[in-house]
């Protein structure tokens, strides 16, 4: 049977609650909970030889991010094999920057835009967007993973933060230095302001188009936020965080999540999402302590450890979960995503061990 027509059966042969008693939705409102729920970010990819079946049979990551068909698919995959609490759309930050008119490209060294944003007119020159006519394969992948999960496995849809996809976008793809970004950033700050807000719009309303379509919780991904000072952070880049934030609201939880930012730590709990995501070169007890039960915490394990053995992640992945033994709002997960070396079999421990475990 192929990828597609598995997908497509699995609309028929499964339905998905839409309660709020899933685990990872207890866990995100700080209820009591019987385990930490436990979900991996890039948990659907390259580690797994059924997606890279997938991806080999689509002839790439665009085209299988923007079939249907092939995203439920892969987003199924890891669930079948591994039963995580959550599985997270296939997807990519991206994508709204195509829907607002930039060229986007993915090969082997990773996205590319090659017609860069530089000048106000260039940023003028952006469309809207609008997820509902751009993106709407994002809605149907979503409606046939829920159709396809288990109905104790919540569905979460994700999107860029406003200050990460612009760095992508002035940059043209990924950087270490960020050199054309903090110059349009300092040297021209009324162009950059006018970018991020029109990104805030675009992000906000994809991630509600999400939410329409099955999503119950999402996650808002700042990758590159750590590359601030919290200066900079706080004038340039927080307050368009803080409009997608607001506008989640009541509406659907949210998880933040910022690359290598504990400097950032407390202005991203301020910002009063659902969760925050640690990141694993942080010790999650003492940022539970500086949390002060503002919101849940998800992570933070080490993704280099899955590149050890499963007893090895078994032992680790323990003393994460005594060392927060006893916290609400505790999701289980890696500091970053899983890296495309990673052994299947050692997901499965960290996965089982979580499953094991009591507070």
């Amino acid at each position: 049977m192929s990828p597609k027509s598995t997908a497509a059966s699995q609309v028929h042969a499964a339905s998905a609650s839409t309660g709020t008693d899933k685990l990872l939705l207890r866990a995100l409102r700080r209820e009591p909970t019987e385990r930490a729920p436990v979900w991996l970010m890039r948990q659907a990819g390259r580690y797994l030889p059924e997606y890279r079946a997938v991806r080999a049979q689509a002839g790439g990551f665009l085209a299988m991010v923007q079939d249907a068909e092939l995203a439920a698919e892969v987003t199924l995959q890891p669930i079948r094999r591994f039963h995580m609490d959550a599985a997270i759309l296939f997807s990519d930050i991206l994508l709204p920057l195509q829907a607002m008119g930039m060229e986007l490209r993915f090969d082997e060294s990773g996205p590319s835009l090659p017609k860069p944003l530089r000048t106000r007119a260039d940023v003028l020159a952006l469309r809207p967007g609008d997820p509902a006519a751009d993106l709407a394969y994002v809605g149907r992948a979503l409606e046939l993973v829920k159709a396809g999960l288990p109905r104790d496995v919540a569905l979460l849809g994700f999107a860029g933060a406003p200050f990460t996809l612009a760095s992508y976008a002035i940059e043209g793809g990924t950087s270490k230095s960020f050199l054309e970004l903090k110059k349009l950033m300092y040297r021209d700050p009324a162009t950059f302001e006018t970018l991020l807000a029109r990104l805030a719009d675009v992000v906000t309303r994809h991630l509600l188009f999400q939410a329409e379509h099955g999503a119950e919780a999402l996650v808002l991904f700042d990758t590159w936020a750590g590359t601030l000072t919290r200066e900079d952070y706080r004038r340039y880049a927080a307050p368009h965080t803080a409009r997608v934030v607001r506008a989640l609201q009541g509406r659907v939880p949210l998880v933040l999540f910022a690359g290598q930012a504990e400097h950032l730590f407390e202005d991203q709990c301020a910002f009063e999402p659902s969760a925050v995501a640690v990141d694993h070169r942080s010790d999650l007890a003492v940022a539970f302590e500086r949390a002060r039960g503002r919101c849940a915490l998800q992570g933070n394990l080490d993704p280099g450890v899955l590149l050890s053995t499963p007893e090895e992640v078994t032992r680790r992945t323990q003393a994460l979960l005594d060392s927060v033994r006893g916290r609400r709002g505790h999701v289980l997960n890696v500091g970053h995503g899983v890296l495309p070396a990673t052994d299947p079999e050692c997901v499965a421990a960290f996965v089982e061990c979580a499953r094991g475990s009591r507070p």
